[in-house]
């Protein structure tokens, strides 16, 4: 009987909390409802909401948002898989060699303080205005963090359990895998979550400064030139509402991987 009612309460819970959510986008919703009536330049800076439904059924209809989607997540992941390896093993050799921290860090340091950006015309001339310059900014952005993330996570590994490894007289690369790596790891996936984010807005910002090929970034383009503000804002939503559920979707799976860090604070 007392487990049921808790079942009750924690439902009840819930819906009170997605009730206190859901009241600011309704807000939002009114409003932007309001304002598209009020004039006809209104009605062209504000799109409908029945307008921006039919541009959805508009855009689905014809494969272009299921096509634009598909791009821009496969050129995310892309960027992420190769920037957040390339990314980890620099941070890696960095934290646990001298040699490497001294001659790569400063260059690492320099350059990390440069705007992506701020890049992108160096990068349009060396790769041009296709994929693969797209697909390198988005690495750099994945890249950065990941670097950051390792190299501070395993520098800052507490003493106690670098002496558990000389205590077993662990090698270099045992003391690494056995010992640094899983302390840190919980810190360097937080860094994941980070180049995952980065990931995600440059995929988007690079697709629209490099406006060829498929991508949500270049279908915002195309709707800017074609002055449909309606598919426009459905894009922009959908672009934050990918973000979240990606984001929302890593955080789920780092509870559930480091879940042990609850049960030994327990």
């Amino acid at each position: 009987m007392s487990v049921s009612i808790n079942k009750n309460l924690l439902n009840q819970e819930k819906l009170i909390q997605l009730a206190k959510g859901a009241v600011v986008p309704v807000l939002l919703l009114i409003f932007w409802e309001y304002m598209s009536r009020q004039s006809v330049e209104n009605a062209y800076a504000f799109a409908s909401i029945e307008q921006m439904y039919h541009a959805l059924l508009e855009v689905i209809a014809t494969q272009e948002l299921q096509t634009s989607l598909v791009a821009s997540l496969l050129r995310a992941l892309t960027g992420l898989a190769i920037g957040g390896v390339l990314g980890f093993t620099i941070g890696a050799l960095m934290a646990t060699s001298k040699i490497v921290d001294v001659s790569i860090g400063p260059i690492y340091h320099i350059f990390r303080q440069v705007p992506l950006m701020g890049l992108v015309p160096l990068f349009g001339l060396w790769l041009g205005n296709g994929d693969t310059a797209k697909l390198f900014i988005v690495c750099l952005a994945a890249f950065y963090p990941l670097v950051l993330a390792t190299y501070e996570s395993l520098r800052q590994v507490e003493t106690k359990y670098r002496e558990v490894g000389d205590v077993l007289k662990l090698g270099r690369v045992q003391l690494f895998f056995r010992i640094l790596l899983p302390a840190a790891l919980p810190n360097i996936f937080t860094g994941v979550a980070f180049a995952l984010a980065f990931a995600w807005l440059s995929t988007i910002g690079s697709e629209i400064l490099f406006n060829a090929g498929s991508g949500l970034g270049n279908m915002m383009m195309n709707a800017e030139v074609a002055a449909r503000m309606d598919i426009l804002i459905v894009v922009t939503i959908l672009i934050g509402i990918v973000g979240f559920g990606m984001n929302l979707l890593l955080s789920r799976v780092g509870r559930h991987l480091f879940r042990w860090r609850n049960l030994r604070a327990a």
